[in-house]
């Protein structure tokens, strides 16, 4: 069964990193390594005892396992609705009333201009 196994090392540089890095990939039965320098923690995938890891990394520096698990956690699948295409007429009526919810002192007011209200406009056909 394959495992996940997360160890915090006390390395304080590349070079104690890849003396590390090197003692643990020579144990079999290893799928994949990773080091996060930041936290200083060394993630083990793979079908290895991790008292065997814990072993070979006391040799180069301080390791403490900090968790043992599944190696493929199952993600919760969340229902999501599907997405519908809206139409412009609702795309604008639906930003609209989140603008209405924003400032609830907003009045809509239409006014259509003709060419009879202002006889001196220019209209072009």
């Amino acid at each position: 069964m394959t495992k996940k196994m997360v160890l915090k090392l006390g390395v304080h540089d590349e070079k104690e990193k890849r003396k590390a890095l090197q003692s643990v990939s020579s144990l079999k039965g290893i799928e994949s390594l990773s080091m996060d320098m930041k936290e200083k923690k060394l993630t083990v995938v793979g079908e290895v005892d991790p008292i065997e890891i814990v072993g070979k990394l006391k040799k180069h520096c301080h390791a403490e396992l900090v968790a043992v698990g599944p190696a493929k956690e199952e993600e919760k699948k969340k229902k999501e609705e599907p997405l519908k295409d809206k139409t412009d007429a609702q795309k604008i009526e639906e930003l609209l009333q989140l603008y209405k919810n924003h400032n609830p002192y907003y009045t809509q007011t239409y006014r259509v201009y003709s060419a009879d209200d202002n006889p001196n406009a220019c209209v072009i056909s």
